[in-house]
């Protein structure tokens, strides 16, 4: 079926088709999917404050929430920090990272958090220095951050927020120096 108007001052609108109902490649019916929402906000959600001996404390959109420390075996060699919190799922955990192992082109975001506090990377008004892509990353996945900036730049080029495009080229930068000082 198709809708065809005449829109503001006599201009046509562009025609409107009714297609196929999608399915939801994840499965399931619409009251699961509300019932799982549902449940999803009622999850309690955990925030760490900052406190002086933390490199980093936050989360995202996901539920993950953590913060950083450096290790008491940290050296200047082998720097390294504890990652502590909970994971999307509302599960506590804790991990070691070793920042010259941190790879930016296969990072999760709490290596990449732990690498932003290490370099002292510049977060514009307190934001992040990672793309917004990072919001739904979970614990365990891994990214490629060096394509995301990268996207990120041509977005915003594309966009025409050139300030927004400088600060990501910034940010990307940043991370390439330091792979590239190892």
């Amino acid at each position: 079926m198709g809708i065809n108007g005449i829109g503001t001052a006599g201009y046509p609108v562009a025609g409107y088709k009714t297609g196929r109902t999608q399915r939801n490649p994840a499965g399931g019916s619409f009251a699961e999917h509300v019932e799982n929402a549902a449940a999803a906000k009622t999850r309690t959600h955990i925030v760490y404050m900052k406190t002086d001996d933390m490199l980093y404390s936050g989360g995202n959109g996901t539920g993950l929430s953590f913060y950083l420390k450096y290790a008491e075996n940290s050296t200047e060699d082998d720097p390294t920090v504890i990652a502590k919190g909970v994971d999307e799922n509302g599960k506590e955990f804790e991990q070691t990272i070793h920042i010259n192992k941190i790879n930016p082109n296969l990072a999760t975001i709490v290596e990449m958090r732990a690498l932003e506090a290490y370099a002292g990377v510049e977060k514009q008004y307190g934001f992040s220095s990672l793309p917004m892509e990072t919001g739904d990353m979970g614990l365990y996945d891994r990214r490629d951050f060096i394509n995301m900036f990268r996207k990120a730049i041509s977005d915003m080029n594309l966009l025409r927020q050139p300030k927004s495009a400088a600060y990501y080229q910034y940010s990307m930068q940043a991370y390439l120096d330091f792979m590239y000082r190892r």
